[in-house]
């Protein structure tokens, strides 16, 4: 568990009077924005982001999922919401399963509470065997992140249980354009696989690759990708396996959210927060990593979607050697291209 940490009034009073205008003050809760200054989420009524109802980001959209908001300024860089609201999560025991995701369906899932301020959230769901519970958090070791404390309860005893994350990564200010990350997962021992399919199901029980295809996403880690074929509208998704559960019997991880400068300033906000698997995404034009865009100088935050306690290594205070996407897996692309453009059609819809 974690704390929440002092912050100035001044930085806070203009968060405060947000989160008042886009939760209100009355009545049963089923969604929030929240923010610790730098980091905000848009909370929806079972765990899953991506909400309405926020200020214009730098792209000019007012969906709030995952924002960063660099110190000392006031324009904010949302990460998820363009185009389509994939941002989801799903569960999974004795081959029964609950998921929630704005665009790429919802089911199974029960809501059993919601609770927010205006810097915290607490959501409590149930399916047919489990109950779980997000817990949103200010992070102890620093203001670039939000944690989500997950609670996995046994209602019965159930076996193989499982749990999905699912993010299609938009990265302002350049949205539908982006390098992305995935590491961590060859070292995680609760780590059952993980792609680039942003746009997949988040029920565990389907294919980690559900939209691109089984053979046409990457998987596992790789660094950098602008993957597939070049179209980079991509995100991250993962699945994590807990094992059999007895009645009353819990399991607990967590998951982050939030933004960095640049490269190097992400991967020192991992290792400070103790993060082991993740997916890292940023606008195309900084294939630097060093915050700016390569042509135009506009600013291009690191955004960071990462996980704990899920039995892997904490990553190091610095950016890892790049692991190559193999070249012949873009030459795949003449098959999916119709795929993908149906995907973005989608999107825009």
């Amino acid at each position: 568990m974690t704390a929440g940490k002092r912050r100035g009034l001044g930085r806070m009073l203009p968060w405060l009077a947000g989160m008042a205008m886009a939760c209100g003050v009355a009545g049963a809760q089923s969604a929030a924005i929240i923010s610790d200054g730098q980091v905000v989420l848009g909370i929806d009524d079972l765990a899953q982001l991506n909400v309405p109802g926020g200020v214009a980001s730098v792209s000019g959209t007012t969906a709030v999922g995952v924002r960063y908001v660099p110190a000392g300024g006031s324009d904010q860089y949302e990460v998820t919401s363009h185009g389509c609201l994939c941002e989801g999560w799903g569960v999974a025991a004795s081959g029964v399963s609950g998921y929630a995701n704005n665009s790429a369906g919802t089911a199974g899932l029960t809501a059993d509470s919601f609770a927010s301020t205006a810097t915290t959230a607490t959501v409590v769901t149930s399916s047919a065997n489990l109950r779980v519970t997000h817990e949103f958090v200010l992070s102890s070791a620093t203001d670039l992140l939000y944690e989500v404390i997950v609670t996995i309860e046994a209602l019965a005893d159930v076996t193989d249980v499982e749990y999905r994350r699912t993010m299609d990564w938009d990265a302002d200010p350049t949205p539908f354009s982006e390098l992305v990350t995935i590491g961590g997962t060859a070292a995680a021992s609760a780590v059952l696989d993980a792609s680039n399919d942003g746009f997949s199901s988040s029920d565990p029980l389907s294919s980690i690759c559900g939209n691109f295809g089984v053979g046409s996403c990457l998987q596992g880690d790789f660094v950098d990708s602008d993957f597939p074929f070049n179209f980079a509208d991509h995100g991250a998704n993962f699945d994590f396996g807990f094992g059999d559960l007895s009645l009353g019997e819990t399991i607990d991880f967590s998951i982050f959210y939030g933004g960095a400068d640049n490269v190097n300033a992400a991967f020192t906000a991992m290792n400070a927060a103790g993060i082991e698997v993740y997916s890292l995404g940023r606008a195309l034009g900084d294939l630097d990593g060093d915050g700016f865009d390569d042509a135009s100088g506009a600013l291009t935050p690191t955004y960071i979607f990462g996980f704990s306690g899920v039995g892997g290594v904490i990553v190091p205070p610095g950016a890892p050697p790049v692991i190559p996407v193999p070249a012949t897996l873009y030459l795949l692309g003449l098959g999916m291209i119709g795929a993908h453009l149906v995907s973005r059609r989608r999107k825009a819809a």
